[in-house]
């Protein structure tokens, strides 16, 4: 291998610190989306039942009244 001017081997380490970083930021991204549509579909599973709950008690209301 010809020996090659110093700077160029900084340009390659740059090149896999870069490639490194592109990795590591996208395992971290993908983690905090993940967090993120599992809090949502948490949400959405609570709002499922409050609407059945309340739902069922206007059905109980309703036979209540007709009664």
């Amino acid at each position: 291998m010809a020996l090659l001017p110093w700077w160029v081997y900084l340009v390659i380490v740059g090149i896999v610190v870069s490639g490194f970083m592109v990795l590591y930021t996208e395992k971290k991204e993908q983690e905090i989306d993940d967090d993120y549509i599992e809090r949502e579909g948490e949400l959405y599973v609570q709002r499922m039942h409050e609407e059945r709950e309340r739902r069922a008690q206007q059905k109980k209301e309703l036979e209540a009244n007709h009664l």
